[in-house]
């Protein structure tokens, strides 16, 4: 099948320089995993509340910025060589986002890894679905972060300004590393409209081994609402070019 063909000549192309730069992956989790060991130790006997939300912030702060690297592209002029190829236009983008959510998959589980050293106790079916759901999730990020990206050209401006803005608010108002309960009315109804809360408050509920939750539901309903919105959208930006 061509589609297949082609989404996974551009993951080869896309997944071979991170392969060939193992060290890379380990440094994109410092910011995480420097969060884990120091502000997690802080909480004391907490990790099964507090390694799920720093695997959802590990998610904004990878596949939301994945349109980095096309940025580069961009501006190198590599991205338009490409759609002047026979490669089929919406497996470019499933590609990229295959590259993303594998890349995602073996961070999380080294995270996960890491934090059983440390008293994270591991549920399997809960950490499995959790996984899932931050995989779908992250898919519909990396999707978005295309779209901006090529928004954003030939500056590439508009991508740096919107990430920044969003992300610490986004992650500050999902309850990620503080519980969103002590804080005042208002703050709980800005964190209660931030749609990252019910995937963080999903991821919490699956690590401590819990499926059948209403939190899993409305979780995994917004993991999949960002992944349609984002291949729906990103796949009409990539058909019509960057021109």
């Amino acid at each position: 099948m061509k589609f297949v063909r082609d989404t996974m000549t551009v993951f080869s192309r896309e997944a071979t320089p991170a392969l060939r730069d193992p060290v890379g992956l380990v440094f994109a989790m410092g910011q995480p995993l420097l969060f884990l060991v120091l502000f997690g130790s802080l909480l004391g006997d907490s990790w099964q509340w507090f390694v799920p939300g720093i695997l959802v912030m590990m998610c904004l702060f990878g596949p939301m910025g994945a349109g980095h690297s096309l940025l580069i592209e961009l501006t190198g002029g590599s991205l338009e060589r490409m759609l002047v190829t026979p490669l089929d236009r919406t497996a470019m983008l499933v590609g990229r986002t295959l590259k993303e959510s594998i890349t995602l998959l073996v961070q999380a589980v080294l995270i996960v890894a890491l934090a059983t050293t440390l008293g994270f106790e591991v549920h399997v079916a809960g950490v499995l679905v959790g996984l899932a759901v931050l995989i779908v999730f992250g898919i519909g990020l990396s999707s978005l972060s295309f779209v901006l990206a090529i928004k954003s050209q030939p500056s590439g401006s508009l991508f740096w300004i919107v990430t920044q803005t969003l992300m610490f608010p986004l992650i500050l108002l999902s309850g990620v590393l503080l519980p969103m309960e002590h804080g005042p009315a208002w703050l709980r109804a800005a964190g209660s409209v931030n749609p990252i809360s019910y995937i963080v408050d999903a991821q919490r509920v699956l690590f401590s081994g819990q499926i059948w939750n209403a939190d899993v539901l409305y979780g995994t309903l917004t993991a999949c609402a960002f992944a349609v919105v984002g291949l729906a959208v990103g796949t009409r930006v990539m058909r019509r070019g960057v021109a």
